[in-house]
């Protein structure tokens, strides 16, 4: 099966501080991996990468085929599919949310004066109806609840039908109801063989939708494990990571962690 993305001894330094150290990683195109780890692990650095937005100090990182620093980041960037708060806080709370999703074909953050195919705006509405987020089209980003702007970050995400998916700790801020809503959609996403590679980013395994293939644990840059999922969740893993005793559980595909008694 083809890598869409293998990092081989990737290291990331900024001054004294390393923020990620010797990384060897693989992601296949059929996989669904979700990176957990504790604040300043190196999640978002990892995902950075994935993402083309940033090359590592050492070692070398292959995305879609293409070597960083001897690609035009331009011309990958396209093919990668991103849902982030980094990238949320640059769209413009007047735009329309049917906007927000198409304008993702042309790469740029609200409308202007592009000129769009019908294919364009058909393909629009189908994300936005598999996301749930149709009825939204003519409401304004800013209007919308957390819940809804991370959907239509999705729906935007996908709108260039990527070859990567990249989702940065997508349930943050969500309340139980708005948590549970996502997850379920995320793991249909999952589920779907023509859906791209995923790699998903978050803190807490209760926001692991099924259909998660592949885990890959990081503390302090470290990667302390990584492969299917069942063998990487586990209880002693887990509280290495966290450097806290915990209690790990799986029921109807969902994980949960608890602190040990």
């Amino acid at each position: 099966m083809a890598a869409v993305a293998e990092l081989a001894g990737v290291s990331v330094v900024r001054g004294d501080a390393i923020l990620l150290d010797r990384v060897d990683w693989r992601v296949d195109e059929a996989d669904r991996w979700v990176i957990i780890g504790p604040n300043g692990a190196g999640k978002t650095t990892m995902l950075q990468i994935l993402a083309a937005q940033l090359h590592p100090s050492s070692g070398l990182a292959e995305v879609l085929g293409e070597v960083l620093g001897a690609v035009d980041v331009f011309e990958l960037r396209p093919r990668i599919g991103v849902a982030s708060a980094a990238l949320a806080d640059r769209i413009p709370r007047g735009e329309r949310v049917a906007d927000v999703v198409v304008s993702a074909a042309y790469a740029v953050m609200g409308r202007w004066r592009e000129s769009y195919e019908q294919a364009d705006f058909e393909r629009a509405v189908g994300l936005m109806a598999q996301l749930r987020v149709g009825h939204l089209a003519y409401r304004t980003f800013g209007t919308l609840s957390e819940g809804e702007r991370k959907r239509v970050q999705i729906a935007r995400a996908l709108m260039t039908d990527p070859e990567l998916l990249l989702l940065d700790e997508p349930a943050a801020g969500l309340d139980l109801a708005g948590r549970e809503a996502l997850v379920s959609t995320l793991s249909e996403l999952c589920a779907d063989p023509s859906a791209p590679a995923t790699v998903l980013v978050t803190h807490h395994v209760e926001e692991i939708p099924t259909g998660i293939t592949h885990a890959l644990l990081l503390k302090q840059g470290t990667v302390l494990a990584s492969g299917p999922i069942d063998e990487v969740l586990t209880a002693e893993r887990l509280s290495e990571t966290f450097d806290l005793p915990l209690d790990v559980t799986r029921t109807n595909g969902r994980w949960s962690a608890r602190a040990r008694a």
